[in-house]
């Protein structure tokens, strides 16, 4: 992870809130029950947030069953093929607006170069 830069180490602000995080690992495994591969994810703890101090907004776009029933229409009229995914990592790639603090994970005692 610090060799892909996924954080910097900074001090805290003044007034900012700071949230959790925690390791979740999994073994992957091939179709024989071997173990494939291990991985690991650090994943912030949002649940401990306030609406109102420490965000504003959320937003998650979806699409209404009429939207989906006039597009399955239109693919039925013009003959079209119609192919269907599910994006798990979408609110990974989202832009963030504003600066998101969070501790360092247990175990991780890197000190702050200023």
């Amino acid at each position: 992870m610090t060799k892909n830069g996924v954080w910097d180490l900074v001090k805290l602000p003044e007034g900012a809130v700071a949230i959790g995080c925690k390791w979740v690992y999994k073994t992957k495994r091939d179709a024989s029950s071997n173990v494939e591969r291990y991985k690991a994810r650090l994943v912030a703890e949002g649940f401990t947030q306030k609406e109102g101090i420490d965000y504003h907004e959320t937003f998650s776009p979806v699409s209404k069953k009429d939207s989906l029933r006039i597009i399955m229409a239109l693919v039925a009229h013009m003959d079209l093929e119609l192919h269907q995914m599910d994006v798990k990592t979408a609110f990974l790639n989202g832009d963030l607006d504003e600066e998101v603090y969070m501790k360092q994970p247990k175990g991780f005692n890197d000190d702050i170069v200023t």
